[in-house]
């Protein structure tokens, strides 16, 4: 429990959703700070069931939590504390006019360096899931999660690339941010067990999928997140062109397919 609970701060997220504080007589007209207030002991005490170490605690840039700078096996993340001191959020604050996250302690972070890709010989592709001509001679390296919403935007771009390019293999790696997406995690490993394209076109359709049975799958969606957290890769959909490199341009079947050709 302690394991999965701290893991979220660890993950570096790209996208995410925002909300409203309802209003409270007495506040609103003043700031916070005076009414509020959380000390990094008290911090401490809230979370040392999380085995971590408090190094700050700031206001957040959204009204009603507290922002802990936390520390664990030499790392830095961020968690949050609602003012009633009564629940603890993983992940980051997103400005929804920047779509970038936001941050009291963007200062004391280490800036991430930008994932400029991988050796392609070092992708674990004996857990891929293998879309288009096995033996093509253009490939693409797509890392998924089955909850993604981008992922799911993507996935017809691909199916129309391999009718449109009968020379292309594109080779799935099931990257499931649980963090995120709680249910991608069986679902991947129940993608992966059947080999199954069709159940990872229901996954994107929304579609119901069976649950995983026993531990099936866990090794091979295991080796796959740790190689995307090991490599920098830390969003989905992740697009790697056969050299390995990051696609970054439109996500448009004709965008892709002069990328394609390319290499």
């Amino acid at each position: 429990m302690r394991t999965m609970l701290f893991a979220g701060f660890m993950l570096l997220l790209s996208s995410g959703i925002g909300y409203a504080m309802p209003s409270v007589q007495g506040c609103g007209s003043q700031e916070c700070a005076k009414c509020h207030s959380l000390s990094v002991k008290e911090a401490g005490e809230l979370l040392g069931f999380a085995g971590v170490t408090v190094k700050s605690v700031k206001p957040a840039p959204a009204r009603g939590l507290f922002e802990v700078l936390v520390e664990k096996g030499n790392q830095l993340g961020l968690l949050f504390i609602d003012y009633a001191k009564k629940h603890v959020i993983q992940g980051m604050i997103i400005d929804l006019k920047t779509r970038q996250p936001v941050s009291a302690h963007a200062n004391d972070l280490p800036k991430p360096k930008p994932f400029a890709g991988v050796a392609p010989q070092l992708i674990p592709t004996r857990y891929a899931l293998t879309m288009g001509n096995p033996k093509g001679s253009k490939r693409l390296y797509v890392f998924t999660d089955p909850d993604c919403p981008f992922c799911r935007q993507l996935h017809p771009v691909l199916l129309q690339l391999v009718k449109e390019m009968p020379d292309l293999t594109i080779e799935f790696m099931l990257y499931p941010l649980r963090q995120l997406h709680p249910q991608s995690y069986d679902k991947a490993r129940v993608i992966y067990t059947a080999h199954s394209l069709e159940l990872l076109n229901k996954a994107f359709a929304g579609q119901p999928l069976p649950a995983p049975k026993g531990d099936e799958g866990e090794a091979a969606i295991n080796a796959i997140i740790a190689f995307a957290q090991k490599e920098g890769i830390n969003g989905t959909p992740t697009i790697l062109l056969a050299n390995g490199k990051p696609y970054l341009g439109p996500r448009d079947p004709e965008s892709i397919k002069k990328a394609v050709e390319g290499n």
